[in-house]
């Protein structure tokens, strides 16, 4: 049987993950922009969910976005994110969480390459784990 990841209680996530993590994948909070270790990575590898270890995204997917935060135009595997309407903050966007374990990864965006997916799936650095390729 499969881990029940999303019915972790909150004082798992506060005990694994940091203040800065907790914040954004369990409050739905944003890292300021080009303040992530992963921004100028460009190693080729899997990027994974920090709380779960879901593979989200892959290097081959991740473009230059500009944006202050790791962007991929596709993720890894269908069906390992899900997307959620989100009006906060008196915008309409897109919100991208893990389909594992439920955290807020980040937003996506219609704006991305155009001779791709044209999405551009803007992600909290914190909220990955990047496992180089061997």
């Amino acid at each position: 049987m499969a881990e029940d990841w999303k019915g972790k209680p909150d004082s798992y996530w506060r005990e694994k993950l940091t203040a800065e993590q907790y914040r954004v994948m369990r409050e739905k909070g944003t890292e300021a922009p080009w303040a992530g270790v992963l921004v100028d990575n460009h190693d080729d590898g899997m990027y994974r969910c920090m709380a779960c270890g879901q593979e989200l995204f892959s290097s081959e997917t991740k473009f230059e976005s500009n944006s202050g935060w790791p962007s991929f135009y596709d993720v890894a595997a269908e069906g390992h994110v899900e997307l959620h309407e989100d009006n906060t903050l008196g915008m309409k966007r897109t919100e991208v969480t893990c389909a594992r374990c439920g955290a807020h990864l980040g937003h996506v965006f219609d704006d991305g390459p155009a001779d791709k997916t044209g999405q551009r799936y803007c992600i909290n650095s914190c909220a990955l784990d990047f496992e180089g390729k061997k």
